[in-house]
């Protein structure tokens, strides 16, 4: 089993879909690292051999993945709210931060659905 930055990657699939389950890592990311490692993107994980394995850890450890990039984005989001800037405020609340409407949409931010009670209308005498 390839492991990469602490990662397990599934060996039944191909390879620029296994360096995908490594935060930080995307299709295009993949196919440049397995380019630079002279790796062909149709072999499996599993199939990989142990010099291809360290070729392409050595070029994810240049990278900033998993751990590093998670903090590094914590960090970038904690500075925006501590400013006070528009979109700190947005993550704040819990709203979309790019502009999006709320309306409608934005249930992925906002949560689930909070109904709230009409007032009884006074009855006339």
């Amino acid at each position: 089993m390839a492991r990469i930055a602490g990662i397990d990657l599934p060996k039944n699939k191909r390879g620029e879909i296994g360096l995908t389950y490594i935060y930080g890592i995307g299709r295009t990311t993949a196919q440049k690292i397995l380019d630079e490692a002279g790796v062909n993107y149709d072999i499996k994980v599993e199939s990989w051999n142990d010099d291809q394995l360290n070729k392409i850890r050595g070029i994810i450890t240049e990278m900033k993945v998993e751990g590093a990039l998670r903090s590094e984005i914590q960090l970038n989001i904690k500075r925006l709210v501590d400013i006070n800037s528009y979109r700190g405020i947005r993550h704040r609340t819990g709203l979309p931060v790019r502009g999006q409407r709320t309306k409608t949409n934005c249930r992925t931010r906002k949560g689930k659905r909070k109904t709230i009670a009409n007032k009884k209308k006074a009855s006339k005498m």
